[in-house]
């Protein structure tokens, strides 16, 4: 098994599909939120947010445990995702940073395209934030049956930021692209309106779904990312609960440990004054965002619940993949710290499940403990597909675990931020099954540079190891405990190692 030590965070619900297990090649739906910490399920340990919908999704398949994103921030995140490689290895960051764009060759080898070669209907719909070749998105036009996106942040009203979206009759951001999905799924004359309603930009790219082909949906959440919270529940035919759900519970939302703290890095690794001031909240300011953020996910998990009733009713249920995962985390307050970037286990750790009609008894309800990257995502589906998997992915399927086949898997991943504004730092890291190193490089040099390379003979400015098994909230800096010298050395050899061989 090629490229072991990958990362990745994310929740998939997943078919453990076989084509001699079925006559017909299976649908694939994939689920992408944003910014939706591990956490913030009902399954993983949320006292207010209720997910029943993708706590039955998991206890129906499989759910990853330690699921990574490896360039936690959204652009980059989603760049990994079309091209199932590293960011060091893509070199596409975040765009006023990189400039760079998804190329033609990446693109055409993306589980999309690869999956629409191989016979299947494709649709892209709802957050795009990574260019593909061209600032106009060229090639994800031309090539995919249903296009329909906006640029960046959708808000949560996304028909008055982006004109794309004003043919929908449903103006929230989750419920209007239940409505976009179901006019790509459902046949017939009931979804006439959206088709001769919509936009000029976008008129061409929206052909119906062949209802004689399978089909791949990859859906794009730009919530419950704070950008897309205000105005929730502000207009009338708001659905009511992103006014009132959880309103009594305020206080049961729970805030990190000592909060406020200040934060664990020295000032010359990260100053707090230079962060953006929406990532600098206040306990008032925090827990507003907190709720806003529990209702934002009910709302996803009702999206999950609804999409798997409307596969009932197009009798596509005993056939349809589900993957559930998210771009990265979100750190509200712990290190001292708000945003994202950064590579504590708050930011990149993500839900990662997969659901599977096909999958048998025993392998329901199964909580794996592999590392798992979001980079392995389009590896898994093109293999579960039966679709050959390009040479180019140095993200690998996750099919054999979910089997139960005795694997030599990864036993790390390389995690890094490339991303050098908003005040953050430089950073790589390495994840393995007990440690957590994190090293991180000066800021003075390579502000709004985008320095996938590094800089020639330069040395970290600060050192970070945890031991995850005693201290999952990575508190307690061991880079400099004379009990943990071999283990922080064979951390840093190892980083240079991966940080090397994922950029060939």
């Amino acid at each position: 098994m090629k490229n072991r030590f990958f990362t990745f965070p994310f929740l998939i619900s997943f078919c453990c599909y076989s084509l001699s297990h079925a006559s017909e090649k299976p649908n694939v739906i994939f689920v992408f939120s944003d910014d939706h910490r591990f956490d913030s399920l009902g399954m993983t340990g949320d006292p207010v947010t209720q997910t029943p919908h993708l706590d039955t999704l998991a206890r129906e398949g499989v759910f990853f445990k330690n699921a990574y994103i490896t360039s936690p921030i959204c652009g980059p995140s989603r760049a990994n995702i079309f091209t199932a490689q590293w960011e060091r290895k893509n070199r596409i960051g975040f765009t006023n940073i990189s400039q760079n764009a998804v190329t033609q060759e990446a693109f055409t080898n993306s589980f999309l395209m690869k999956l629409k070669h191989a016979g299947y209907s494709t649709a892209f719909i709802g957050k795009h934030h990574t260019r593909i070749v061209d600032r106009n998105n060229s090639p994800l036009k031309q090539n995919i049956d249903f296009c329909y996106y906006g640029k960046g942040h959708l808000g949560f009203h996304p028909g008055r930021k982006h004109k794309v979206f004003s043919n929908l009759k449903n103006k929230t951001q989750i419920e209007g692209l239940f409505e976009a999905t179901e006019a790509y799924l459902k046949p017939g004359k009931d979804f006439d309106y959206f088709y001769q309603n919509a936009d000029p930009s976008l008129r061409k790219c929206l052909s119906r779904r062949n209802p004689d082909q399978p089909f791949c949906a990859w859906i794009n959440f730009n919530l419950p990312h704070q950008a897309s919270l205000g105005g929730m529940g502000s207009q009338p035919n708001d659905p009511s609960f992103y006014r009132d759900l959880y309103q009594e519970q305020v206080d049961e939302l729970p805030l990190p440990k000592d909060y406020p703290q200040d934060s664990s890095l020295p000032e010359e690794v990260l100053n707090i004054s230079e962060m953006e001031n929406y990532y600098r909240l206040n306990e008032k300011r925090l827990l507003d965002t907190k709720l806003k953020t529990a209702r934002a996910v009910y709302g996803i998990d009702q999206f999950i619940g609804n999409l798997r009733s409307l596969l009932v009713e197009l009798g596509e249920e005993k056939n349809t993949i589900i993957i559930f995962s998210s771009d990265n985390g979100l750190l509200y307050g712990e290190h001292g710290i708000g945003g994202k970037t950064m590579l504590y286990e708050e930011s990149v750790q993500v839900p990662l499940m997969v659901y599977s009609p096909f999958f048998e008894e025993k392998q329901r309800g199964v909580q794996l403990p592999h590392l798992a990257v979001g980079q392995d995502i389009p590896a898994t589906l093109l293999d579960i597909c039966g679709v050959e998997v390009p040479d180019s992915y140095q993200g690998v399927s996750l099919l054999p675990l979910i089997q139960g086949q005795k694997v030599d898997w990864r036993k790390d991943i390389f995690l890094e931020n490339l991303f050098t504004d908003q005040g953050y730092p430089r950073q790589e890291a390495v994840r393995s099954e007990h440690f957590k190193y994190i090293r991180y490089f000066s800021r003075e040099k390579d502000r709004k540079q985008y320095l996938p390379d590094g800089i020639p003979g330069e040395t970290p400015i600060y050192e970070e190891l945890f031991d995850l098994r005693k201290d999952r909230k990575e508190q307690v800096n061991l880079a400099n405990d004379p009990n943990y010298q071999s283990v922080l050395k064979a951390h840093q050899k190892r980083c240079i190692e991966l940080a090397k061989e994922l950029s060939q």
